[in-house]
């Protein structure tokens, strides 16, 4: 069974129609068409919190895959200038032959709330061995572009083009062009879970809708909210109508960066996961 590229949180976005297309302008860059108004506006709302999650088997589509399960951590810290953020997750694949397969990984990023510098670290084993380790730090311009270098595998670096968004900022992007009734987000992503730089990605966003009367956690009270998919694609594909993404990521996110609905797509199978734990962090300002 092979092992699908390392999916971050902070990229994830819940399946929604395809007529979406059709409905808002495409966006690009390290502001997407949002005001600088409404971008600080949103990184205020991004919300320090821990979510934990339970992950099981959503479609196996003729994969051979019997069940999933597993669980994931993912914790924002507010650190004053950028955030902290850390994802831990635990899954056991199972094929109709009964046989398991184990992966764990921790994943840990530092992210300038201005899109400029990502700090990054994943450490992944399957089956009780290291399968991938990933560090390094990645610098951006004003413009997006910039140079990642990876301390693991050491010595190797990448360039980064015009319009490159790191995870958070992509979130609040996400965010903000959800509220501003748009429906399209497009921009090369990269998160550090990969030696292979960035991607490009094609966000589709649906409706936004009001708060719900009666939340289920104390975190969402008060929150409107919006279901997104995202497709990441090889570098140079996205643009490509005939091309297929190498994965699809879904969630239901909250106006304060808050998700409590999960779609993992790999393809032979997806994923999902549903927030059973949510609580707030201390803020680090």
């Amino acid at each position: 069974m092979a092992q699908p590229r390392r999916l971050t949180l902070a990229a994830a976005f819940c399946l929604m129609a395809a007529p979406a297309f059709a409905q808002g302008p495409v966006t690009t860059g390290p502001r997407a068409g949002v005001s600088e108004q409404a971008l600080s506006a949103g990184i205020a709302r991004m919300a320090a919190h821990r979510a934990a999650y339970r992950l099981d088997l959503g479609e196996a589509r003729n994969s051979g895959i019997a069940s999933v399960r597993g669980a994931m951590v993912f914790d924002v810290a507010d650190a004053c200038e950028g955030w902290a953020t850390r994802q831990r997750m635990t899954m056991t694949v199972t094929d109709r032959d009964g046989q398991e397969i184990e992966t764990v990984s921790d994943y840990a990023t530092y992210e300038a709330k201005d899109n400029s510098r990502l700090r990054f670290s994943l450490t992944q084993t399957t089956q009780g061995a290291v399968s991938q380790r990933v560090s390094g730090e990645a610098e951006l311009n004003p413009d997006g572009s910039g140079t990642i270098r990876y301390a693991e595998p050491a010595g190797k670096e990448e360039a980064l083009p015009a319009g490159t968004l790191l995870p958070m900022r992509h979130t609040v992007l996400a965010v903000e062009t959800a509220r501003t009734g748009r429906r399209l987000l497009t921009s090369p992503l990269f998160d550090g879970t990969s030696d292979e730089g960035p991607q490009d990605t094609t966000t589709i966003i649906s409706a936004w809708s009001p708060a719900a009367a009666q939340p289920r956690f104390p975190l969402m009270a008060d929150q409107a909210s919006g279901r997104m998919r995202i497709a990441f694609f090889e570098r140079g594909a996205g643009g490509n109508g005939a091309s297929q993404p190498e994965y699809e990521v879904g969630l239901r996110y909250f106006e304060n960066g808050v998700a409590d609905e999960i779609i993992m797509d790999f393809g032979e199978f997806s994923v999902s996961g549903q927030v059973l734990e949510l609580a707030a962090l201390p803020a680090g300002c």
